[in-house]
């Protein structure tokens, strides 16, 4: 099992490149089931996420040809299984996106009831009550959905709560419906307007994406396009905090601050200096931070993705903060791991209390989920001493290349296999 090694409490410096989108890359891929033309989808991070995506949609039909400009060639021609399979499924949630768009366009798909990260329970029942309002039949049994409609129809669907992943899933099952589907309380995150340009460029008939309300006029058919992956907002945040804690300096490109203007307004409350021209954004911050409360909410509020990142910047600040997460109900696991490192945190209900300190030592820490792996490795860069954090399989799963990325930054920092 590989682990990272890191050697803390050096000033990070630098330029970095942000990579592509997971949480954008991940539906937009899953479009390819809707039309048996070709989509050339560019700027795809390399990570875990996206090969598994990749290989599913290999076990389903689609022809997958990878070029070397971080793109991928895909075609729908010859999709000939319309199942998702346990092995393929278990370890990542987005692979029930494959759902809505092979019930669209062949009528029929049987999903295995999808894994991920520990961090809470993120039923599908959002899922399963929008294609049932359009229409679909749907089964449960042995942890798998089996949907079928001999053509979804157009409703109007109103989610219990905002789900990313039920907004994709039935937008993208709703481009190929007979008539007009209406998402109520959908989710706003910029990675549904992604998707929402991707189809909308195939053909679809979609408003609203962005908005509480998603408007979509059924197409009896979509088809090809080239389009390029919108820029990871939680890579672009995960980085510029690390910067931010350890009082560097930071050249961020190929980003839209407008997007991240809620972990820009944090950064700035903590002390540090943030300007933006184009697609570029400058950070630099002070020796130590303020210290910033966090709330996390839905798009647009402080996202529940950077919640460790900065509860590991604020156990160094300057005082006491509160995060309060009101997203997942177990995503405070890395707190017991940051502790070990020296942080001074108390959970009280969904709100973590942190008095900071004036300095981490290193330790040996285990990353629980895609998202505490970052807070440790940024708290791990913060630390005096060595800090070894270990199963970062989850750290791959979302972050492309990330030593090496750290390691242009000047921080010490290297993959190790047990």
């Amino acid at each position: 099992m590989e682990k990272l090694l890191i050697q803390g409490g050096v000033k990070l410096f630098g330029e970095v490149e942000v990579s592509g989108a997971k949480n954008a890359a991940l539906p937009i891929l899953c479009a390819s089931l809707l039309t048996p033309d070709k989509l050339r989808i560019r700027n795809l991070p390399h990570l875990q996420d996206v090969t598994t995506m990749l290989t599913l949609l290999g076990h389903i039909g689609v022809d997958v040809e990878l070029d070397e400009k971080m793109g991928v060639m895909l075609s729908g021609a010859n999709v000939n299984r319309l199942q998702a399979p346990y092995e393929l499924v278990r370890t990542m949630r987005a692979s029930v996106l494959v759902l809505g768009p092979l019930v669209a366009r062949f009528g029929r798909a049987q999903v295995s009831l999808p894994g991920g990260c520990a961090i809470g329970q993120r039923p599908v029942d959002q899922h399963i009550k929008g294609l049932e309002a359009m229409g679909a039949e749907v089964e449960i049994d042995q942890g798998y959905l089996t949907v079928s409609a001999h053509r979804l129809i157009g409703a109007e669907i109103v989610f219990d709560l905002v789900t990313v992943t039920g907004t994709e899933n039935l937008m993208l099952a709703a481009t190929l419906a007979d008539g007009v589907t209406v998402l109520r309380n959908a989710a706003m995150e910029p990675e549904v307007v992604d998707l929402a340009n991707c189809l909308v460029g195939m053909g679809a008939k979609i408003s609203g994406a962005g908005s509480e309300t998603i408007k979509i006029e059924g197409v009896s058919a979509l088809k090809g396009v080239d389009y390029a992956v919108m820029f990871d907002r939680i890579e672009a945040g995960t980085y510029m905090t690390a910067v931010a804690a350890t009082g560097g300096e930071l050249l961020l490109r190929g980003l839209d601050v407008n997007i991240i203007s809620s972990l820009v307004s944090k950064l700035s409350s903590a002390g540090g200096e943030v300007h933006s021209e184009g697609e570029d954004l400058l950070l630099r911050a002070p020796c130590r931070l303020n210290p910033i409360d966090i709330k996390t909410a839905p798009y647009p509020g402080f996202p529940t993705d950077m919640q460790a990142q900065l509860m590991a910047l604020n156990t160094i600040a300057d005082g006491t903060s509160t995060v309060s997460e009101t997203i997942f109900e177990n995503r405070f696991m890395h707190v017991q791991e940051l502790k070990r490192l020296g942080a001074k945190i108390e959970i009280q209900g969904n709100m973590a209390v942190i008095q900071g300190v004036s300095e981490l030592a290193g330790a040996e820490v285990m990353a629980t989920d895609l998202r505490a792996s970052a807070g440790l490795v940024i708290a791990g860069l913060i630390a005096s001493g060595e800090t070894s954090v270990g199963r970062i399989y989850h750290l791959d799963r979302g972050y492309e290349r990330i030593e090496e990325k750290f390691g242009r930054l000047g921080a010490k920092i290297r993959r190790l296999s047990n």
